[in-house]
């Protein structure tokens, strides 16, 4: 019979002959001579990002009509004329129920990000393609991964490691500038270089008590071992990130700390502000990614209920996919059309950002790969059929762009299984059931 643990237990350890504890969960380097790798010789690291939004789309004045190169730019997608030639948009891909519910807003996004169809909303199957990505790509830097939204609310996220163990995103552009560029960020281009004294204390606090992580499994059943799995995953990335900020970083050229934000921006999910709220978030990161603080990274600009409002008027995106009627002239829904615009908007200025960024002989876009999607197509009826999906990028030259790929009903899942492949995560398939994944998209492939 295992020994009970109290809820009250905490781990112990020292620190200059000092007890420290600490409490249990509720159960651009320098280039080389041509500007295309460091001067080490290794190639510029690759990043990895999703972009997240909301409801869909109207697939008559969405989806381009032309496949291939030179697609065309139906009105709702209009804003992605600058960007056009850096993505590439998928269409005709479905997502399945794989004869589970289809659980509104939910199982579209969850099989998109890990493969499996959910049984209900507390379900999610292992680790979401961020995860996995951050796992394999996203070590040597502070932070393993970020995620950020731009609506505000702390429960928008589409970033997990499994069942209740949800990445919580960064939602202040105050906050998140602290987080990355406040005291503790070290200058890569500094030449000087002084390890912080707070931060080696923090350190050796974590390592003091993740070593005691092995007795104390020994104690608890297996969804407790779990959970404290996860979590002390959380801490060891935490010891991992202060263990960088003790070592002097390599020069990037590209890499200066943005002005420092101070204003708090006011709360509230009108559109405009989610806009300006986005723009900011999106400028940290792009420099976040520059001064190379991560290669990672997810930005959600609306969640899957989106509830984003058009000032003067009284119902939200989410009320009106199901409320608006079908204007029978124009053969969609206008004001969720409207709010399908702004969405595309604040995709094509982040895309916009990355790719005006300069880097080597190229920019940020051109050494990054971003997989962007929503939840489902036809909001008012929660379709899994055809949901959008977009990528922007080529990481490094691996990926075509400025092509519409039709999938011809084949499972959504094929790209980011694609995509972990040619980020060189060794994996012959991923997902289960009707959503998994066994062969790549070959038409993006170099």
């Amino acid at each position: 019979m295992k020994k009970p643990i109290s809820r009250r237990k905490f781990l112990k350890g020292t620190l200059g002959g000092a007890a420290v504890t600490v409490g249990l969960p509720f159960l651009e380097i320098f280039l080389n001579a041509n500007g295309n790798a460091l001067a080490s010789g290794l190639p510029i690291p690759k990043r990895f990002g999703t972009w997240f939004w909301g409801l869909g789309m109207n697939r008559e004045i969405f989806v381009p009509k032309t496949v291939g190169a030179g697609f065309d730019l139906p009105e709702e997608m209009a804003s992605l004329a600058p960007v056009r030639d850096h993505i590439n948009v998928f269409s005709n891909f479905d997502t399945t129920t794989d004869g589970r519910p289809n659980i509104c807003h939910y199982t579209g996004w969850v099989v998109l990000r890990c493969g499996t169809a959910p049984s209900d909303r507390s379900d999610l199957a292992g680790q979401s393609v961020d995860v996995m990505m951050a796992e394999a790509i996203g070590r040597g830097t502070p932070f393993r991964q970020i995620d950020v939204n731009a609506t505000g609310d702390a429960r928008d996220t589409h970033s997990f490691r499994g069942r209740n163990a949800y990445n919580v995103p960064e939602t202040s552009p105050v906050a998140f500038y602290q987080r990355i560029f406040g005291p503790q960020f070290q200058d890569p281009n500094s030449p000087t270089f002084t390890p912080n004294p707070k931060i080696m204390a923090e350190k050796s606090v974590l390592s003091g008590v993740i070593e005691q992580t092995a007795s104390l499994n020994k104690a608890l059943g297996a969804d407790d071992r779990a959970r404290l799995d996860q979590y002390f995953t959380g801490l060891r990335d935490m010891e991992n990130q202060l263990a960088y900020f003790l070592e002097k970083p390599e020069p990037r050229p590209a890499c200066h700390a943005p002005g420092a934000i101070t204003e708090e921006m006011p709360l509230g999910l009108d559109a405009e502000l989610i806009a300006e709220r986005h723009k900011l978030m999106s400028q940290i990161l792009v420099m976040a990614l520059a001064c190379d603080q991560t290669r990672v990274f997810n930005m959600t600009y609306s969640n899957s209920f989106a509830a984003t409002v058009k000032k003067g008027h009284e119902k939200s995106h989410h009320t009106e996919t199901h409320e608006e009627l079908v204007d029978p002239e124009l053969g969609y829904q206008p004001m969720v059309s409207w709010y399908t615009r702004r969405s595309m908007e604040a995709w094509s200025y982040f895309v916009q950002q990355l790719a005006n960024f300069p880097e080597g002989d190229g920019t940020l876009l051109d050494n990054a790969l971003v997989y962007a999607h929503s939840d489902q197509s036809f909001a008012k009826v929660h379709s899994l059929e055809g949901i959008p999906m977009f990528t922007a990028g080529s990481a490094g030259g691996r990926i075509k762009t400025g092509l519409h790929i039709d999938g011809q009903r084949s499972p959504g899942t094929r790209l980011p299984f694609t995509l972990m492949r040619v980020l060189d995560l060794d994996i012959d398939a991923w997902g289960s059931g009707a959503n998994r994944a066994t062969n790549d998209i070959a038409d993006i492939l170099v």
